[in-house]
């Protein structure tokens, strides 16, 4: 079959992906064959596809398609988290542009609309993720609230709480009044905002001129306070001890306490405490049995117990308190401060620490043995650096707050009884037998209302996909999976809790190694969003340029930092390189149409070029191994961009042409079958970077099997040859001299004029082995090699390594003319350099600048010295 002239992307990708899934090669069966598993980090079902999906599952197919062609049991398990703050959110939403409110509704019916909504859309990502390429075993998809992985979750729930892990309590939690449910430490994002200090005068309780000043940033929680508190050293307040004083505007009595935990030199060193709205006066009120006043109903408004602006919302009464404490000479002066406040990192809503009856996990117990396996590196952290950073986060854990107060969800398995006592089971009916035997009689239970974390189940996912609590025979082969690929914002939310699980429940940690992903910014180190116009839609690229084209900008431009930056440009240039490789297959293929299929390499006589370019192969398959098996995917991707490119398509091709269109058969067929092994190592080794384009190319090789299952190149040290490397490079490097002197002096592109190479080792060899190459590719007329001659009048000079060359240009250029233009380039250089110069020798560019950013400033610089010495050169003939 003929291979059409420009490749179509788009028809590739529909073709070969429904061909793949047709045939069963991503299933996977437990057998005898070495495991190597994934799980997907499950992306939420009201996910679509971004441009951080497409880095972590590009990365992850790309690891899995060359575990699958070198013979490992592939395992890559795919699903969907049911998140439920943001699914809640979407439903409630949908709800309400029916005309729908939730307060309506019974729970029952509530989750009939979720279910509803979750069939309609939940599956959208993981259709984007096939148009990706990803390679999961699609019969294996899992979805977090599937019944049996709802029951490990139960189950899980139920042995902590029996082994004294989970309690509840009333605690002080982060509330969202947004989203309504408690939100985790870890899910606080501090933002720093403009805010005010207000003055406040407290009257002593039986004084009408004596007060104590406090100074607070929000003046709304006054209405919540319980008491002031002092330094008992600070001789200022000495005077108050035994005393009370009145809360401002509603006259509550409040005693003024003295206690160490007060800064005597912030604000006016008196505290206000309003145990029920702040972590720190919270533990000051436990200490000195302070009453605790919450002041705020779930949705961030004033309850009764406030007793003035019941109802209003907790900024609008910041602001109307301020100006009623100011009328009534409360307030004394605000200040204009910087404050550090906390926000839901899902709804942007400011955090209100508020006092709430919670499911809490133990985490400490839980924490040591996970913070072990990654500092002795059972599990392995890429980068390293990661260490550091899990290290400081499970030092300083703190229990987990697990109950959410939401509907979309896990419910939590606990039921009360009439007095209130608790009973923990798998299902009703077991907490129904508890409360049997403790009350000795049937008695009405009401369910606990809350749901757990999202992130409590997505804990257990790499041990629950595979049938935990059931011992399948998944979970003998697959636990625990070779490797996780995940974004460093999570690295505790999800990373540590998995380890935490795994190692609790399975007595095994959960994956082998650990790779942390960078943040994608664009080409200028901004955060992409729409109302930036930076943002890159991977679905409108994959229509404009072909997925294979996005994939390969991702592994390009992956790196091991915090960023990575993408760009337009990187994308035309994988799009330009999927092309390039089209237009080889397709130059290989046609030149080796003739050539019959049982026609063997070995044993022929090899010239340098065949023996140079399967050389560089063999090199090649052990740097994209050596490069990948480090996760350096950019590395490897860079090896594959330049050998293809630069060393195949540029050199070998060229200098294949000489054979191909000879007269010569035998040296005809022994370039045809080096072309042949050359287009079947590049295509397998590229696969599982681009995997739409090589399989088309493959299907047109006269394969039989799937590339898809094919072997992935291996080095092979027969032909690894460093003789035959520099022998090509001392071409290559001539031939680029020889170009570049001709360009500079302007010899015109169709004319060929004579090549004297005058001296340096290897210059014979070059005028005899190579000459119609050299010939050929540098417009030579003749090559000669004339050792110690001089140039005669009118030559152009030039240096390729240790060889020095000249061509002979008398009557084909014009002098004067050349000078006059060779020394205004050489002013542009020398303004280019001296630039470049300044800013790499600036320390603020090396310390700020990206790694590759400064490594390409230096490649400038170092061409740009060349040139100048070439230029020079010519100026001094």
């Amino acid at each position: 079959m003929e291979i059409q002239k420009k490749y179509l992307p788009q028809i590739a990708e529909e073709k070969w992906y429904s061909w793949w899934q047709e045939k069963g090669y991503f299933n996977s069966v437990p057998d005898n064959r070495e495991p190597y598993t994934v799980v997907i980090p499950p992306p939420n079902v009201t996910g679509v596809l971004h441009m951080g999906h497409m880095l972590n599952n590009t990365l992850q197919d790309v690891l899995v398609r060359r575990a699958r062609m070198k013979g490992f049991n592939t395992c890559w398990l795919p699903g969907t988290d049911h998140a439920s703050i943001a699914t809640e959110a979407k439903v409630v939403a949908k709800l309400k542009e029916e005309g729908i409110e939730k307060n309506n509704l019974t729970r029952e019916e509530f989750l009939q609309h979720a279910w509803e909504w979750k069939e309609k859309h939940g599956g959208i990502i993981l259709e984007q993720l096939k148009k990706l390429g990803a390679s999961c075993d699609w019969n294996r998809t899992r979805f977090t609230m599937d019944p049996t992985l709802s029951d490990s979750v139960i189950a899980v729930f139920v042995d902590l709480y029996k082994k004294g892990l989970v309690y509840r309590g009333v605690r002080m939690v982060n509330w969202d009044p947004k989203a309504f449910p408690a939100v985790s430490d870890e899910e606080v994002i501090y933002k720093e905002v403009k805010s005010r200090f207000y003055y406040l005068r407290y009257l002593l309780e039986d004084s009408e001129d004596e007060f104590v000043t406090i100074a607070t940033t929000r003046p709304e929680t006054i209405l919540g306070d319980t008491a002031i508190c002092v330094h008992p050293d600070d001789p200022r307040y000495q005077h108050l001890k035994g005393k009370r004083a009145l809360v401002p505007l509603i006259n509550r009595s409040i005693p003024i306490i003295f206690d160490e935990y007060v800064d005597r030199g912030l604000g006016t060193g008196a505290l206000k405490v309003t145990p029920a709205h702040d972590v720190n006066d919270y533990n000051l009120g436990l200490k000195h049995q302070l009453r605790s006043i919450d002041i705020f109903n779930p949705n961030g408004t004033l309850n009764e117990k406030a007793q003035i602006y019941i109802g209003e919302d907790r900024f609008v009464v910041r602001e109307k308190i301020s100006s009623e404490l100011a009328e009534k000479r409360y307030l004394i002066k605000t200040e204009e401060i910087i404050n550090n406040v906390g926000f839901s990192e899902r709804t942007d809503e400011a955090i209100e620490p508020k006092l709430s009856l919670q499911w809490f996990l133990k985490m400490e117990p839980l924490a040591k043995p996970a913070l072990e396996v990654v500092m002795d590196d059972t599990i392995r952290f890429h980068p390293a650096k990661f260490k550091n950073t899990y290290r400081y986060w499970m030092e300083n854990v703190r229990d987990w707050c697990i109950s959410r107060q939401l509907w979309w969800g896990h419910r939590i398995p606990a039921w009360y009884g009439p007095d209130g006592e608790t009973f923990i089971g798998l299902d009703e009916a077991e907490a129904r037998q508890l409360a049997a035997k403790h009350y000795g009689r049937d008695v009405l239970l009401r369910q606990d209302e809350d749901v757990l974390d999202t992130w409590f189940s997505a804990a257990l996912w790499p041990f629950s996909v595979m049938g935990w609590p059931e011992k399948t025979a998944e979970l003998k082969l697959f636990y625990p999976t070779s490797l996780l690929v995940t974004a460093f914002d999570i690295l505790f939310f999800w990373v540590a809790r998995m380890a935490m699980m795994g190692l609790h429940f399975m007595g095994d940690v959960p994956f082998r190694e650990a790779l942390i992903t960078p943040f994608i910014v664009d080409e200028h180190g901004q955060k992409m969003s729409r109302s930036r116009g930076n943002m890159i839609d991977a679905l409108e690229v994959k229509d404009s340029h072909g997925m294979d084209a996005l994939r390969f900008t991702m592994t390009q431009s992956s790196s091991k930092g915090r960023e990575m930056r993408v760009s337009m440009r990187q994308l035309d240039e994988a799009r330009n390189f999927q092309n390039k490789l089209w237009n080889m297959a397709r130059f290989v293929l046609t030149y080796t149409a003739d050539l019959p299929p049982e026609v063997a390499l070995d044993g022929r006589e090899l010239t340098w070029e065949d023996r140079w370019i399967l050389s560089r192969l063999s090199r090649l398959a052990e740097k994209v191994r050596e490069e990948l098996d480090r996760y350096n995917f950019h590395l490897a991707s860079e090896a594959l961009y330049h050998v293809t490119w630069h060393e195949l398509c540029d050199w070998y091709l060229e200098l294949a042409k000489l054979r191909l269109q000879g007269e010569d058969p035998e040296a005809k067929m022994t370039c045809q079958l080096v072309l042949r092994e050359a287009l079947d190592t590049v295509v397998r080794l590229l696969h599982p970077f681009m995997p739409f384009l090589t399989e088309e190319i493959w299907s047109h090789m006269g394969q039989r099997e799937a590339l898809a299952r094919a072997e992935y190149p291996r080095s092979r040290a027969e032909w690894v040859d460093p003789e035959a490397e520099g022998h090509l490079n001392r071409l290559m490097e001539l031939i680029r001299e020889v170009r570049a002197v001709r360009a500079e002096v302007g010899v015109p592109a169709a004319t060929e004029v004579e090549l004297v190479l005058a001296s340096g080792a290897g210059a014979a060899e070059l005028a005899t082995v190579f000459a119609p190459a050299i010939g050929r590719l540098a417009r030579a007329a003749s090559v000669r090699h004339e050792p110690s001659s001089r140039p005669p009048a009118g030559a152009a000079r030039g240096v390729a390594g240790e060889i020095a060359f000249f061509l002979p240009l008398s009557g084909v250029v014009e002098w004067e003319a050349v000078r006059v233009r060779i020394q205004r380039d050489l002013a542009q250089v020398d303004e280019a350099l001296g630039k470049l110069d300044a800013r790499l020798s600036n320390p603020q560019f090396r310390g700020r600048a990206a790694a590759d950013i400064v490594a390409k400033a230096e490649a400038e610089a170092s061409a740009l010295r060349v040139r100048r010495s070439r230029l020079e050169r010519h100026l001094a003939r």
